[in-house]
């Protein structure tokens, strides 16, 4: 699933932020922790000092074996077992008192009386303060890695959602424009200098795409009257020449062929220029359009064809399909639906127009197949052999529903029917 920028960078910077104070809090408890047991660890070996002091100076002090107010105990040792370093332990000491165990810092080291005899020293100081100590400032860490974290974070949060403001507002103008029109997007004050340098980049490059758009549109539409001309003149020729009574059967058929032919070039001339302005979005005006309105009246302009072809004509509108529209491509997208239901129908002859509010249903007989949907509104696809298909029109019909947004088009087979569905 894809997400914003802001999003992703506040994803982003909450992961490594969880890991990295998580770190921070880690080394900073252990460096405390230590602090403390040094702070420990050097009372007792003061303690060792002066016990080993007051020892050499009073020998009777040798006979302390066990742990009393004074907190050590002395231990006369074996020379071969004898070890002057220092080790200290925490371990936990069973107090009769309290019937409980209680957290203890013990030193063990040796030193040699005045008569050089080795002995065993053990001293050892309470550490429930300092435990308690070490407790409530981990508490107070944790509390401190969460204030610190949801601080961060919503600074991140508010401070990100500013910062990106003016892309989110440059992203929306570029989602509303389109190439040839008018209306170009304004530019966004921003202080962020990447942003900046990103609307002049896309300004450059819109300014670049509108003129690459107009020259274009300009000589699709030149070029297509500059062909016009000639072509018509070519067929005001061929009738002329047609009606030389001189000429014989062979030489007319000839040129009627030829007209025929011109006259493909026209169609064609004409449907590639329709096809270039509904792409550049030239059919801008929406109206309500009633479709099956429209299609009743349509109906009567073929009836002629109809006849000549002898196909029946079967309609059934439940209701009207109506929807805002441009007019003259609502025209243009149920004319070449029925032209090609007319062109593609096969020796059972039915044409079905049927709509309600919701859909509106273009059927014709035809090949006993289900034809290729990717193919059939590809341009210059022609699905038989008719001499007047120029393979535009299906394509036609495509181009007019992808550029709407509130119609879209389906192609079902059932036989023995082809259905091209209108659908909101």
């Amino acid at each position: 699933m894809k997400i914003s920028l802001k999003n992703y960078t506040f994803r982003y910077l909450t992961f490594w932020l969880l890991i990295v104070i998580a770190i921070w809090a880690f080394l900073f408890h252990s460096l405390i922790l230590d602090e403390v047991y040094d702070n420990v660890d050097d009372g007792l070996k003061n303690q060792k000092i002066e016990i080993i002091r007051e020892a050499y100076r009073d020998p009777n002090l040798l006979n302390t074996t066990e742990f009393g107010l004074s907190q050590f105990k002395i231990t006369k040792v074996d020379p071969s077992k004898y070890d002057e370093r220092n080790h200290f332990s925490n371990e936990l000491v069973y107090m009769g008192y309290d019937d409980d165990m209680e957290p203890y810092r013990i030193l063990r080291t040796g030193f040699y009386d005045k008569e050089n005899h080795p002995y065993s020293l053990e001293i050892r100081t309470s550490t429930v303060e300092e435990d308690e100590l070490i407790y409530d400032l981990s508490l107070s860490l944790i509390a401190l890695y969460f204030f610190i974290l949801i601080s961060i974070l919503l600074i991140n949060h508010f401070g990100l959602k500013k910062a990106f403001k003016p892309f989110g507002q440059i992203i929306s103008q570029l989602r509303k424009y389109e190439v040839g029109n008018s209306e170009k997007p304004k530019l966004v004050e921003t202080n962020v200098k990447e942003f900046s340098y990103l609307q002049k980049e896309i300004e450059r490059m819109i300014n670049r795409n509108d003129e690459v758009f107009n020259s274009q549109k300009l000589f699709i539409e030149n070029a297509s009257h500059e062909l016009q001309t000639p072509l018509t003149i070519a067929l005001n020729k061929l009738d002329l020449l047609i009606e030389n009574s001189d000429l014989k059967e062979k030489e007319v058929m000839s040129l009627v062929e030829t007209k025929q032919t011109l006259w493909r070039m026209v169609n064609l001339n004409k449907s590639l220029l329709m096809l270039s302005r509904i792409e550049n979005n030239q059919y801008k005006n929406n109206v309500e359009v009633n479709f099956t309105a429209l299609t009743k009246d349509l109906i009567e302009d073929y009836e002629e064809i109809l006849e000549a072809e002898e196909i029946k004509l079967e309609t059934n509108f439940k209701a009207d399909f109506i929807l805002d529209f441009n007019i003259d491509l609502a025209r243009i997208l149920i004319s070449n639906l029925i032209r090609n239901a007319i062109k593609h129908n096969n020796d059972e002859k039915i044409i079905k127009i049927e709509s309600d509010s919701n859909q509106f249903i273009i059927s014709n007989t035809g090949k006993n197949a289900t034809l290729d949907s990717n193919l059939i509104f590809s341009r210059f696809y022609k699905q038989g052999t008719s001499d007047g298909n120029n393979g535009l029109g299906l394509s036609i019909v495509d181009t007019i529903i992808r550029n709407q947004q509130n119609l879209k088009l389906d192609y079902n087979y059932e036989s023995p029917f082809h259905q091209f569905i209108l659908k909101k």
